[in-house]
């Protein structure tokens, strides 16, 4: 598997149980993914997405709606920095379970990447994205 197949694949796993960043189907592992190539996704490693996902738990449990979190992967052990922010956006409920739209913002080598999922709070606390 190529290496930005194999990136892509491994921050859609992290994303999806942290209610980070992106889902990528059978469908969309098989296309060209070249358009990602240098963008902040292609650079993060577990550690990386593993900060990612500790700052969104973090801003969906303590941020009000449009108030960020900033956060980066200092610590990582990842020679690229990145880092960026994480907004809570709009909160609602739906079938009595807390959800949130969250915009979540990564940059590195001076590109940046914004996503836009929904997470709900699952029955054991965690933020999860809401699958669409």
């Amino acid at each position: 598997m190529p290496i930005r197949d194999r990136a892509l694949a491994h921050a859609s796993v992290r994303t999806i149980a942290a209610a980070a960043l992106v889902t990528v189907s059978g469908a969309a592992s098989a296309a060209n993914l070249g358009f990602l190539n240098n963008t902040p996704i292609t650079y993060m490693k577990q550690r990386d997405l593993q900060a990612l996902n500790d700052a969104a738990q973090i801003a969906l449990n303590t941020k009000q709606d449009g108030e960020s979190l900033d956060w980066d992967n200092k610590g990582a052990g990842n020679t690229v920095p990145i880092n960026g922010t994480v907004t809570p956006e709009n909160s609602f409920e739906e079938n009595g379970v807390k959800c949130r739209k969250i915009t979540l913002v990564a940059n590195a080598k001076g590109q940046t990447q914004t996503w836009t999922p929904v997470a709900c709070k699952a029955g054991d606390g965690k933020w999860k994205l809401k699958k669409q």
